[in-house]
């Protein structure tokens, strides 16, 4: 009988999918000893981490058969897990959310969740966590968006450098803002730089056909909670999901690191920022102007459970 020349390949993915459903438990028939399936607390975390989800954006991200998730929300929503509002954008669309009773029926078993996977990573010594989670990254980033293949990595001689040259010409060039804003980019990256924890900060650079084309920071702000530094994707990366990515990286590395929130600060005329920080989860919770770059600016304050 012939043999494929990918079936040495074809075997180690089937042989990892058996081993890494064995460790996260998803064989068992309701996850982690609730009376939900993994799909439903599945769409639970969805719910409860986003805002206006409809079903056919449940449909869609999590590749669900419309007739199941059709069944999955009426039964949230006879047992009082959710309510449904009439969109506003589309008036045959609504717009899923969780009840109160929904949040606290999920609520243990994201922490149930949280503690399996901890205990899982606990047996690793903190570099094999890092090169662990770098792993399952590069996974995500090469299956989820193969035609657009970029990889997210830690910096490199040179890359802050970058990152303060890069991010001057774009906000000069797209909002007019002077060298000040250059200086506090300067200074964030050197102080970065000085003070850097390994088990409590992190940088990504996002890198395509071999070029840097993003960038983020996580830094401490205080013990519970961490900040969100510097988003960056060039002009010519942008739609391919990448600030996105980042901005979810910087979630998990802070879950990871023990922090129980997250904020940023940004200003009111960076609309397609603002647009992931609103699908990632984070709120508004304070606003003011200021004048700042050479701008009269509204500076604002978003911020998110972890």
């Amino acid at each position: 009988m012939s043999t494929c020349p990918h079936d040495d390949r074809i075997e180690t993915v089937r042989r990892f999918n058996r081993f890494y459903t064995r460790q996260i438990g998803v064989l068992h028939e309701h996850l982690l000893d609730s009376d939900f399936s993994l799909t439903e607390a599945r769409v639970l975390y969805e719910l409860a981490h986003r805002e206006g989800l409809t079903s056919a954006d449940l449909c869609r991200e999590l590749g669900l058969n419309a007739g199941y998730v059709s069944r999955v929300i009426a039964r949230f929503e006879k047992n009082g897990l959710l309510v449904k509002t009439r969109s506003a954008a589309d008036a045959r669309a609504s717009q899923l959310q969780l009840t109160d009773h929904g949040r606290a029926r999920f609520a243990p078993l994201s922490e149930a969740s949280r503690r399996e996977v901890g205990a899982m990573l606990e047996r690793l010594a903190a570099p094999a966590q890092r090169q662990l989670v770098d792993a399952m990254a590069e996974i995500e980033s090469l299956l989820s968006a193969p035609e657009h293949t970029y990889v997210l990595r830690d910096p490199r001689p040179g890359d802050m450098g970058w990152i303060v040259s890069r991010q001057a010409v774009l906000y000069a060039r797209e909002y007019g803002w002077n060298a000040q804003f250059e200086a506090l980019v300067a200074e964030i990256v050197a102080k970065f730089i000085r003070e850097f924890d390994p088990q409590a900060e992190r940088c990504w650079i996002a890198e395509k056909d071999g070029k840097p084309v993003g960038s983020v920071f996580v830094v401490r702000q205080d013990e519970e909670t961490a900040k969100l530094r510097l988003l960056y994707v060039e002009a010519s990366a942008r739609g391919l999901g990448i600030g996105h990515r980042l901005v979810d990286e910087c979630l998990r590395f802070a879950r990871l690191a023990g922090y129980k929130k997250m904020m940023l600060w940004t200003n009111s005329v960076l609309a397609d920022a603002r647009r992931i920080y609103e699908k990632a989860g984070f709120q508004l919770v304070e606003e003011e102007p200021h004048h700042s770059f050479g701008k009269d600016l509204v500076g604002q304050v978003w911020a998110r459970t972890l």
